[in-house]
C-alpha cells in the first residue's frame, strides 16, 4: 500500500488546490457583482419618429399662437381698449332728409382731381328708447370721425348721380323702419349726441380673439407635456427592468458553485475509494 499512498495524496491535493481556485475565482466574480452591484445608469432613451413630430406639432401649435396672440392684439385688441367704450340701446326712427349743400370728400377723387368731389349728405335722426334723448345717427365710428354730420361717407367718385342714389336707397330703408326699434350704439357716460349703427369690436370678438390663441396655446402645451410623461415613464420603466436584469445575472454565479462542488467532492471521494 505505500506505493499508492503519495499518488493518491498528490491527487487529493491537487483536487484540493483546484477547488480553491475554483472557489476563489466564484468569490472574485461575486465581489465584482457586488461591487458593481448598481444596474447601469439608462439615462436617455431615443425618441421616436413619431414623439420627434408630436413635439414638432406641440411647439408650432404654441408658436403659432403667441404670433395670433400679437397680430390679435395690435389690431384688434389695442384699439378696442382705447376706444370709447359704447352700449347698446334701440333706437326709432324721427326723421330722415339730404341736406341741400353737398359735402366735399376729404380724400383723393381721382388722379387729378383731389378734394374736388362732392357728395350728398344724409342725416338720420333717431329717438334713444331707454332716454328719450334724440341723436343723430352715423354708420360706425369711423363716420363720425370723418364727417360727424352725415350718416356716411361715400367713396367719392365722379358720377353725381350714382352718390344720390345711393343715398337715396339708405333713405328709403330707414323710411320704412319708421317707428320700428332696431340696435345702437352710445356713450352713457357722455352728454354727447353721439349713436352709431354699427359697432365695429364687440364683446364676442374680443372673445373670439382671446379663446382661440389660448386655445391652441393650450393644446400644443399638453402635446408637448404628454410626450414628455410618456418618454419619463418609458425611461423609468427601461431602469426597472435593467434592474431585474442585473439582479438576475448576478444571482447565476452563486447558483453555479454548488454542481461543482458536488462534482468535485464525488470526484476525490471516488479516487479515495479506488486507493
Amino acid at each position: 500500500m505505500q506505493p499508492f499512498s503519495i499518488p493518491v495524496q498528490i491527487t487529493l491535493q491537487d483536487g484540493r488546490h483546484r477547488q480553491g481556485r475554483t472557489a476563489s475565482s466564484a468569490s472574485e466574480r461575486k465581489r465584482k457583482i457586488h461591487n458593481d452591484g448598481d444596474p447601469p445608469d439608462v439615462k436617455k432613451l431615443p425618441s421616436s419618429a413619431g414623439e420627434d413630430r408630436a413635439m414638432l406639432l406641440g411647439f408650432t401649435m404654441m408658436g403659432f399662437s403667441v404670433l395670433m396672440f400679437f397680430l390679435l392684439g395690435i389690431t384688434i385688441l389695442k384699439p378696442f381698449m382705447l376706444s370709447t367704450q359704447r352700449e347698446e340701446s334701440n333706437c326709432t326712427i324721427i326723421h330722415t332728409h339730404i341736406t341741400d349743400d353737398w359735402m366735399d370728400c376729404g380724400f383723393p377723387c381721382g388722379v387729378d382731381r383731389r378734394g374736388q368731389g362732392k357728395y350728398p349728405c344724409l342725416q338720420v335722426l333717431v329717438n334713444l328708447t331707454h332716454s328719450g334723448q334724440k341723436a343723430l345717427l352715423r354708420y360706425n365710428k369711423e363716420a363720425v370721425q370723418i364727417n360727424s354730420k352725415c350718416f356716411h361717407t361715400p367713396k367719392c367718385h365722379r358720377e353725381r348721380n350714382d352718390l344720390l342714389s345711393r343715398a337715396l336707397d339708405i333713405k328709403e330703408f330707414f323710411d320704412h323702419k319708421n317707428g320700428t326699434p332696431f340696435s345702437c350704439f352710445y356713450i352713457p357716460a357722455s352728454q354727447s349726441k353721439d349713436v352709431i349703427l354699427i359697432k365695429k369690436y364687440d364683446q364676442m370678438v374680443i372673445f373670439h380673439c382671446l379663446f382661440w390663441p389660448s386655445l391652441t396655446l393650450l393644446g400644443g402645451a399638453l402635446i408637448v407635456g404628454m410626450v414628455r410623461l410618456t418618454q419619463h415613464l418609458s425611461l423609468l420603466c427601461e431602469k426597472y427592468s435593467a434592474a431585474l436584469r442585473h439582479e438576475a445575472g448576478g444571482q447565476v454565479p452563486h447558483m453555479g458553485q454548488h454542481p461543482f462542488k458536488l462534482w468535485s467532492a464525488g470526484r476525490s471521494k471516488g479516487r479515495a475509494e479506488k486507493s
